[in-house]
């Protein structure tokens, strides 16, 4: 027996000796996962959250001088874009974004590899298979895809290698509409819609698309709610928020920074804005504030905080105290069926009486809700932007139908928008219209003559900071057109949507309409909410997202038949037809933007 258990030791240490011989050789341990080119091993989506990216290792070399290039399909969007080396140690290797989704990609790399001081150039070329574009979570009745399809419908060739990141939302499903705030009473946690977020080539090709299963749980209110707000900064990277969250990522997927909300605020939607001072805006509100008639609510999307990336809350701008909650006028003439994204075709054309909002305005019914005073939707901001010549905020008030700015001191500085129903103090603050040659307007309550409009419901009122200056303002507006001249037209198929560029006198307190587009489009280009407005620098153009338009809607039954059909546009400076033109397909947009792979990769 004992010589038995000795032979098997020996047959046993022998096999485990030789099976280490094998993987490590003499010279110690190797790794054994297979590698295809001359440094390390391809790792799919790093960071779990962005499907198609993925890092070629760097193998133990130091890596420099990279450039990676995306072989196109037939007739496809080339991608291609220098790495810094900045960049490369962050991976840990070769960043790569924009692979195909259900396709064996050909990806070329050019780069110097050094070791042990001896430096080699190389050009090498991977095989990488990305998995097909797909989402967990859409699963609810009428979905048949994951994704919308884009129809591409014109594009110059000055515009064929943009790159835009879409940022829409499936309906809400049974599982996101389970919890609502109570303690105190009001507040906006019932918007927790799935996110669907992805970037298109002017092919239409999904290129990049988010998985979020690992940062976004329906069933904690603290990793739910509504993805909003992207924007690109300055190295690259982008920040958002969504519920009770407002966060920063790099365009592979990797976290820079994911924070809770401070506790004195909540419910973020729609708007996050880096400031050149390196904080940033977040639109918020007071997870607890006392009316004046001694209630206590959540209130409703107006305030305002300043936070730096360490979630210190710098300044806070309360607009409650800082305009009038109480004013009416658009409140009464908003179309019931479509206020912001509480849309409920039943209700289209409808509006509030006097007689119905007074009542509502007297009772305990407080929460995302058409009212006067803190505790309902009274202003509704959808963007903040910041001006750095006089330190500034501009907000767009989609319940106000105005574009403001409140100065540091918490003083109104101008208001863009109808005369009508502002109390006494603000009378000075709103911009006269002019037209080209300097001479006012006529206009009579909330119509003006010779072409120029307000903007109505309308959202991303930003500075086109590269044309503006400490007296001139020209600000990019999307006027989504509900309630257009203070009315619901006498049908409903009148509406219209347009993209709109103000040049603002601030000395003068004047403000000239010098483009628009849309009014001819007519009611196929109408979103009654959402969507952008927004210049782009490298290209002197205006980049526009009419992102809920296109829906098939009933008149006669007042129901809608499809999912909204929206239209990417963008124009060279001052031209009255686009260069670009996409079309997606059975989807809800909230906002779409250029991106930058040049910032995002080549960043120090």
């Amino acid at each position: 027996m004992n010589l038995r258990l000795s032979l098997v030791a020996a047959t046993t240490t022998f096999l485990f000796a030789g099976a280490a011989f094998a993987v490590g050789g003499s010279s110690g341990p190797h790794v054994t996962y297979p590698t295809s080119g001359k440094i390390g091993a391809v790792i799919m989506n790093p960071y779990k959250i962005a499907p198609l990216t993925a890092v070629i290792r760097n193998g133990g070399y130091v890596l420099t001088d990279i450039t990676v290039r995306i072989v196109p399909k037939e007739g496809g969007q080339e991608i291609k874009y220098k790495v810094s080396d900045a960049q490369a140690r962050t991976h840990g290797g070769i960043p790569v974004f924009g692979l195909y989704g259900g396709y064996r990609n050909t990806v070329e790399v050019s780069y110097t590899r050094t070791l042990s001081g001896k430096s080699e150039p190389v050009k090498e070329t991977y095989k990488i298979y990305a998995q097909p574009v797909s989402l967990q979570q859409a699963g609810y009745a009428g979905v048949t895809d994951s994704f919308f399809k884009a129809e591409v419908k014109k594009v110059d060739p000055e515009f064929k290698d943009r790159l835009i990141l879409v940022n829409n939302m499936i309906a809400a499903p049974a599982d996101s509409t389970r919890a609502v705030w109570n303690n105190p009473m009001g507040g906006a946690l019932e918007w927790n819609r799935y996110p669907q977020n992805a970037i298109i080539d002017t092919t239409g090709e999904i290129r990049w698309y988010m998985d979020p299963a690992t940062i976004y749980d329906f069933n904690d209110i603290y990793k739910a709610g509504i993805m909003m707000g992207f924007r690109q900064n300055k190295d690259g990277a982008f920040t958002w928020g969504y519920g009770q969250r407002y966060v920063k990522y790099d365009l592979m997927g990797r976290e820079i920074w994911n924070h809770r909300l401070p506790d004195g605020y909540n419910d973020f939607s729609h708007a996050m804005d880096p400031m050149q001072n390196g904080n940033y805006l977040v639109r918020v509100a007071s997870s607890d504030y006392k009316r004046p008639d001694g209630k206590h609510v959540r209130t409703v999307r107006d305030v305002i905080i300043e936070v730096d990336e360490n979630g210190v809350v710098v300044d806070e701008w309360r607009l409650f105290d800082i305009l009038d909650p109480y004013r009416d006028v658009v409140l009464k003439v908003l179309d019931q069926g479509a206020v912001c994204l509480n849309i409920d075709a039943s209700k289209a054309g409808q509006t509030l009486s006097a007689e119905e909002l007074a009542k509502q305005d007297a009772s305990d019914h407080f929460g995302d809700i058409v009212g006067s005073g803190a505790g309902r939707n009274w202003v509704h901001v959808n963007s903040v932007d910041y001006d750095p010549t006089d330190d500034s905020i501009i907000i767009s008030s989609r319940h106000q139908s105005a574009l403001i700015k409140i100065g540091r001191d918490k003083e109104v500085k101008w208001i863009m928008g109808s005369p009508e129903g502002w109390k006494a103090e603000f009378k000075d603050k709103i911009l006269t219209p002019i037209d080209k040659d300097g001479n006012p307007i006529k206009c009579e309550g909330s119509k003006c003559e010779g072409g120029f409009d307000w903007t109505w419901t309308q959202h991303t009122g930003w500075r086109i900071d590269s044309k503006s200056d400490k007296n001139i303002f020209y600000l990019s507006v999307f006027d989504n057109g509900d309630a257009r001249g203070m009315e619901q037209p006498a049908l409903p198929e009148m509406k219209y949507s347009r993209a709109v560029i103000y040049k603002i006198d601030q000395k003068k307190m004047t403000v000239e309409q010098i483009w628009q587009y849309g009014e001819e489009r007519g009611h196929d280009w109408y979103s009654p909410v959402t969507s952008l407005t927004e210049y782009q620098d490298d290209k002197d153009s205006v980049f526009v997202y009419s992102a809920t338009a296109g829906a098939s809607y009933n008149f006669k039954t007042g129901a809608f038949e499809s999912a909204p059909n929206p239209y990417i546009d963008e124009f060279k400076w001052g031209a009255t037809e686009p260069s670009l033109e996409i079309q997606l397909k059975n989807t809800s947009g909230y906002q779409a933007m250029p991106i930058d792979l040049n910032k995002a990769f080549n960043a120090k």
